[in-house]
């Protein structure tokens, strides 16, 4: 009897030690219902990495994603550019950017057949969803630099509608000029040839940057908790939101159809259409510095308000470890 004892106190802690390494850790992700998180599809069609689980939550804006997120009750999660940095400011630096996941696919459309540049606009009601959101400071900075006033009245801003009715409100001639993101624009124009792209916020802004790059839109962030005590886990994910993203566009079609499956509230067809222009991206945070300070540096001029008052500091920025370098 004595032996047992001795022999069970023994191999019992490796048991346990054995059993946890059989456990896979569980990575939770916050998602945004709709166009922002599209290129994760494939990787949430089969959430398995080789050394944990991936769950996921989808919430129809950053501002239900937002807590959980603080709370640690999320780990990595897509946010709008400004939001996240403004989270990174007013929230003790609680998270770090790990990835740029999309560039500007902003654009302003019309069914007018006599206004045709941005200077046709004067004087013209518009349609921009989202007082204070990225579309809406953008198209304020593409305004200023083209010496058009909203002060004056040349340029009337309406922030009455949001993005997803105003592809029907066009093809009904009930508003006729709207600033949208894709892939809004895709459903109005498949549904309606009247309508047209009259401003490409997207080379608008690359002709007035002194790099001549376009501007990210939307970034993959994560607790900076979780970072730290998971670095392999972070490069994992990394590496297979790379690969799913690299899938999504070369297999718009497939794409689709995994979307319209998870529900992500878009038609298979429309997110299809929509991929080529939609300007997604995979940029690691530390390659990305130049081009967000820059757009960043936009955003404070405009109101310091939209991204906590502050540029954020070089710890906002993921860097790969060297030893997974």
């Amino acid at each position: 009897m004595k032996k047992f004892i001795i022999f069970f106190f023994l191999i019992f802690p490796l048991q346990i030690i054995f059993s946890q390494n059989q456990i896979k850790q569980e990575i939770k992700t916050g998602i945004l219902n709709g166009p922002s998180s599209l290129p994760i599809c494939r990787l949430m069609d089969n959430p398995q990495l080789k050394n944990a689980t991936i769950t996921f939550q989808k919430y129809n804006t950053p501002q239900n994603l937002l807590p959980k997120l603080i709370k640690k009750e999320i780990d990595i999660a897509f946010l709008p550019l400004n939001v996240a940095v403004k989270t990174f400011n007013t929230s003790n630096r609680s998270i770090q950017m790990l990835c740029v996941t999309g560039n500007g696919n902003i654009y302003l459309v019309t069914t007018d057949e006599k206004v045709n540049k941005i200077e046709d606009l004067q004087g013209k009601k518009i349609y921009v969803a989202g007082q204070g959101a990225t579309p809406d400071y953008l198209f304020q900075y593409l305004l200023q630099e083209n010496e058009i006033s909203i002060n004056q009245n040349e340029i009337i801003l309406d922030y009455s509608v949001p993005n997803a009715q105003i592809p029907a409100l066009l093809i009904a001639d009930k508003i006729k000029y709207a600033v949208i993101p894709e892939p809004f624009v895709t459903i109005a124009k498949t549904k309606s040839k009247k309508v047209k792209i009259v401003v490409d916020f997207q080379k608008e802004y690359k002709f007035f940057s002194k790099n001549q790059q376009t501007y990210p839109l939307t970034v993959l962030v994560a607790h900076k908790d979780f970072i730290q005590n998971n670095p392999e886990l972070i490069e994992e994910f990394l590496s297979e939101y790379e690969k799913s993203y690299n899938w999504t566009i070369k297999n718009p079609s497939a794409a689709g159809k995994i979307c319209e499956k998870l529900d992500f509230g878009l038609n298979a067809n429309v997110v299809e259409k929509s991929i080529p222009n939609s300007n997604y991206t995979f940029v690691k945070a530390q390659d990305s510095k130049e081009q967000i300070q820059e757009f960043l540096k936009i955003l404070i001029n405009l109101d310091t308000r939209t991204i906590g008052d502050k540029l954020p500091e070089d710890d906002f920025y993921y860097h790969t470890p060297q030893s997974y370098q």
